[in-house]
C-alpha cells in the first residue's frame, strides 16, 4: 500500500490524465506533462474530418512539441521537434512516420509516409509520431538546407538520436493519456524515411516490432556522389545557350525518354508472360541503348552517340579512375520516360540555371552535409571522384544503415519489409537489393532471412510513389498481419492510376509476377509468383 501510494504521488498528472472526465480533458493535461528535457507546446483535441490521401480522419489528441532544446554551433537554436497524434479509439498501435530530404519540417503525423498507403495508420487506430530530426530547415525547401551539418550534435540527431529520443518521449505521452502502454509498434518510412527505418533495426533493435522501409536512402551519401555524376555527365551533351552555358534539361527531350521507354518495352515487357507496358520480370531485363542510336548525325527516332554514351555513363553508375564503383547502377525500366524521373535528374528549366533535385537537394547535401571537414567555396559540379571521394567516408559512418547485424532484431521477434521501384532516380533498386541479398547471405541464407525480411520491387515505379506503375499497395497492413497473425507476405496486390482497374501481385525478392496464360490480363488472380 505504501509502494502503490508513493507511485501515486511520484506521478500525479498521470492521475490525472488517466481519470479526466472528457476526451478533451485528457487531451489538454499533456500540456502540463513533465518529463526532462522536452516542452510540449501545445495539445488539443482534434474533431475527426476528411484528410487527404484516404481516411477520414478520426478524432484525436494533437500533441506539438520539441525536445532537448540548445543552442548550439554559431549562436543557432536546435531542438529535436515532434507532432504526435493520439486516436480517442486507439488499437494499442504505434507508428513512427520517417521523414524525407534531409528533415528540417515536422510533418503532418498521419502515418502515410511510405507514399502507398493509401489509408493512413491514424485512421486505422494508429497513435502516430513525426519529427523533424533535430533542426528547423530554411524555406522554401528546409528539407534540403544542410546548413544544420555545421553542429556536431546536430548531424547526431539527423543520422539516428532523434529516432531513439522521440520513441522514449512517445512511450511516455501515450502512458500518460492511455493509461496503458501499446502493445506494438511499427516503423514506416519511404526515402530518407527508408533509411531511418533501417536504422531502427540496426541502431534500436528492441524499439520496433515491424518496419516498413521504402526505397531506403541507406547509402545516401554515395548517391550524393552519383547525382554529381550524374549531372556532370549530363552537362557534358547538354546543348549550350548563347553565353556557351549548357541547359541541363535539355540533354534529353521528352521524345528521347520516351524513345528510351520504348525501347525497354520491346525488350522487355513479355518476359513475364504478357504484353502490358509493366516490365514485371525485372531480373531478366538488360537492355542496351545502342540499339537507339542513330547510323549518322542526331535525328527524331534515334539518340545521338553522345547521349547513348552518357546514358551508359549515367546508368552504369559513379566510378573513380580505376574503375571502382563508388555507387550503384540502375535498373532499365519504362519509368524512364515518367516526369518523376526527369525531375530527379534533368529538371525542366529551360535556362541553364537548373532546377533538378539532383542539384536542389542532393548536391547541397554533399556539399553541406555528406562531405568533411565543410568547405563553403566547394563547387559539387567539379567533385573528382578519385580525391574527393574519401570525404564522404566520416559521414557515411554516421549517417548510412548498411550493417547487416540485426541480429537482436531478429530475436526480438522483429520483421521488415523493403520495397523500391524499379525506376526510382533518387537511389537505385539494385542497391537495395543487393543489400537484401546480404542481409540475407550474413544471417543464415535466404530461407532464413525470408522469416524475418522480404523485398518487393516494385516494375515502373518512381521515387516512392509515381510512374507507369502499380503504385498502390498496402505495405502497413502486410507488415501488421506479418507481425501480430504471422501471415509472411509471399505478395503484395497493387493497382495504381496509370493503369485503371488493373491488379498485379509485387511478389517477394527473387520471384516475380508470371502470367498464367489464361484468365483476365487485368486481374491479380490470372499471375503466379514464380523466379
Amino acid at each position: 500500500m505504501k509502494r502503490a501510494f508513493r507511485r501515486f504521488w511520484l506521478c500525479p498528472l498521470f492521475a490525472a490524465a488517466l481519470y479526466a472526465q472528457t476526451d478533451a480533458d485528457r487531451c489538454t493535461a499533456l500540456k502540463r506533462l513533465a518529463i526532462p528535457d522536452v516542452e510540449i507546446t501545445s495539445a488539443a483535441l482534434t474533431p475527426a474530418g476528411p484528410v487527404g490521401r484516404g481516411g477520414p480522419m478520426p478524432e484525436h489528441c494533437l500533441v506539438r512539441g520539441a525536445i532537448d532544446k540548445r543552442i548550439g554551433f554559431g549562436g543557432k537554436s536546435f531542438a529535436i521537434g515532434f507532432e504526435m497524434r493520439l486516436p480517442v479509439k486507439w488499437e494499442r498501435r504505434f507508428l513512427f512516420q520517417g521523414g524525407g530530404g534531409m528533415d528540417g519540417t515536422v510533418r503532418p503525423a498521419l502515418g502515410s509516409a511510405s507514399g502507398a498507403n493509401t489509408n493512413p495508420a491514424l485512421a486505422r487506430g494508429f497513435a502516430v509520431v513525426s519529427t523533424d530530426a533535430g533542426h528547423t530547415g530554411a524555406p522554401p525547401m528546409p528539407e534540403a538546407d544542410a546548413s544544420f551539418a555545421l553542429d556536431q550534435q546536430a548531424r547526431i540527431d539527423n543520422a539516428y538520436r532523434s529516432i531513439e529520443r522521440v520513441t522514449q518521449v512517445s512511450k511516455q505521452i501515450a502512458m500518460q493519456y492511455y493509461g496503458e502502454p501499446w502493445r506494438r509498434a511499427y516503423f514506416d518510412g519511404c526515402s530518407n524515411g527508408g533509411r531511418q527505418a533501417l536504422m531502427a533495426a540496426q541502431r534500436f533493435p528492441r524499439d520496433f516490432d515491424g518496419i516498413v522501409s521504402g526505397a531506403p536512402a541507406f547509402r545516401v551519401t554515395h548517391a550524393g556522389i552519383g547525382s554529381a555524376w550524374e549531372t556532370q555527365t549530363f552537362l557534358s551533351i547538354a546543348p549550350k545557350d548563347d553565353s556557351g552555358r549548357p541547359i541541363l534539361s535539355k540533354a534529353f527531350s521528352e521524345a528521347d525518354l520516351k524513345l528510351v521507354a520504348e525501347g525497354v518495352l520491346k525488350q522487355c515487357d513479355a518476359l513475364d508472360g504478357l504484353a502490358d507496358r509493366l516490365v514485371m520480370n525485372t531480373r531478366a531485363c538488360h537492355f542496351e541503348p545502342k540499339t537507339l542510336q542513330c547510323a549518322g548525325a542526331k535525328e527524331a527516332g534515334c539518340l545521338g552517340r553522345d547521349q547513348v554514351t552518357a546514358l551508359d555513363k549515367v546508368m552504369g553508375g559513379p566510378k573513380n579512375s580505376r574503375g571502382e564503383a563508388i555507387y550503384s547502377d540502375w535498373p532499365w525500366d519504362p519509368g524512364i520516360a515518367s516526369p518523376g524521373w526527369r525531375a530527379l535528374k534533368l529538371g525542366t528549366s529551360p535556362t541553364p540555371q537548373a532546377n533538378s533535385i539532383d542539384v536542389l537537394l542532393m548536391l547541397s547535401g554533399l556539399k553541406g552535409y555528406f562531405m568533411y571537414p565543410y568547405d563553403e567555396s566547394f563547387d559539387p559540379l567539379k567533385f573528382d571522384f578519385d580525391k574527393d571521394t574519401p570525404r564522404v567516408d566520416d559521414t557515411a559512418a554516421l549517417q548510412d544503415p548498411t550493417s547487416t547485424d540485426v541480429e537482436t532484431f531478429i530475436d526480438h521477434g522483429g520483421k521488415m519489409l523493403l520495397y523500391h521501384g524499379m525506376a526510382d532516380p533518387f537511389f537505385s533498386a539494385l542497391d537495395t537489393q543487393r543489400y537484401y541479398e546480404r542481409l540475407a547471405k550474413d544471417n543464415g541464407g535466404l530461407e532464413k532471412a525470408m522469416s524475418f525480411a522480404r523485398y518487393f520491387p516494385v516494375p515502373g515505379m518512381n521515387h516512392c510513389a509515381g510512374g507507369p506503375a502499380l503504385d498502390n499497395f498496402d505495405a502497413l497492413d502486410a507488415i501488421v498481419q506479418w507481425v501480430e497473425n504471422g501471415k509472411a507476405p509471399d505478395s503484395l496486390t497493387a493497382t495504381g492510376a496509370q493503369f485503371p482497374n488493373v491488379s498485379r501481385p509485387l511478389c517477394a525478392w527473387p520471384k516475380h509476377a508470371q502470367y498464367n496464360g489464361t484468365g483476365p490480363r487485368d486481374d491479380a488472380a490470372s499471375f503466379t509468383c514464380k523466379e
